[in-house]
């Protein structure tokens, strides 16, 4: 079900009189949240059909209250920390969180490598979900992980659908953390990177944050097919190879569909029917 934040201005003026300050300043934040590129205050005056005075007066109370920021030189505004934190709060104990774990466990069944349900939270990835892998051999972590985003399968990818202003005022200038041999530090060699993974819509990482492993990502998009979060395979090599890899994006993408819709209830109907215990592919690789 699509969400379209209420415009104040087509509402009766008794409705109007009644609406309390708490949900105007409501309203200026979803469209805030739900904003592709950060709005003007002229911007905001328009979508929400307030005064501008008004929408002034709500702005400068979030910005104090650390819910919004304003961008000064392009005096835009954002949401802030706080409200990030808090949106990361309900991700971590979402009631549909065993849902999505259900979904992911199903996944490693079928491939037999870990995987994980990473979101973007401000310069880092995020492990919401994690399912290990029984073999002996896996990459210890937990879930509540970080990880870096210039240098992993998901970060890489969920960069891949920023524009590239935002990646840089998210990294910096560079050079960027250097983690292995192989990781990408500059900030023009990972926009080329970049570039090649918004073209496939698939991340990897081999050997690129951590020595011997190997990673790929798919997207999860929301219902207005924007990318969200993202499904995530890793494993040791030379067990785990990118073609190998390469073989598990079915199932992977067929997770990543089911998870995105536990976003929205009236799509959770149409979810793909559950994966196989097992890829073909995965057999064949073990069986050699």
């Amino acid at each position: 079900m699509e969400f379209r934040p209420v415009k104040l201005a087509s509402l009766s003026a008794g409705d109007e009189n009644r609406e309390s300050s708490t949900l105007r300043a409501f309203t200026v934040l979803e469209h805030i949240a739900a904003a592709e590129v950060p709005p003007t205050l002229e911007e905001l005056t328009r979508a929400i059909g307030l005064p501008k005075p008004t929408i002034f007066r709500i702005l400068r109370l979030l910005v104090r209250g650390g819910v919004v920021q304003r961008e000064v030189q392009a005096k835009r505004y954002l949401v802030g920390e706080r409200i990030s934190a808090l949106a990361l709060d309900v991700q971590m104990r979402s009631p549909r969180r065993r849902e999505r774990r259900a979904i992911l466990s199903r996944l490693v069944e079928a491939i037999g490598e870990t995987c994980n349900f990473t979101m973007l939270d401000g310069t880092d990835v995020l492990y919401l979900e994690r399912v290990e892998t029984s073999a002996n051999i896996r990459l210890h972590m937990k879930t509540g992980s970080r990880v870096p985003l210039h240098c992993t399968a998901s970060g890489k990818l969920l960069l891949s659908e920023l524009p590239l202003t935002q990646v840089r005022r998210l990294l910096g200038a560079g050079p960027l953390p250097r983690y292995t041999q192989r990781t990408i530090v500059s900030m023009s060699a990972l926009e080329e990177e970049l570039s090649k993974i918004r073209a496939s819509g698939v991340g990897t990482d081999i050997g690129e944050y951590l020595v011997d492993s190997v990673c790929l990502a798919v997207p999860v998009r929301d219902a207005q097919a924007r990318m969200c979060a993202a499904v995530a395979v890793h494993g040791p090599a030379p067990r785990m190879t990118l073609k190998k890899g390469y073989g598990f994006l079915p199932a992977m993408k067929s997770a990543a569909a089911a998870i995105a819709a536990t976003f929205d209830p009236v799509s959770a109907s149409n979810a793909p029917a559950p994966l196989r215990r097992r890829a073909d592919s995965s057999r064949k690789d073990k069986a050699a």
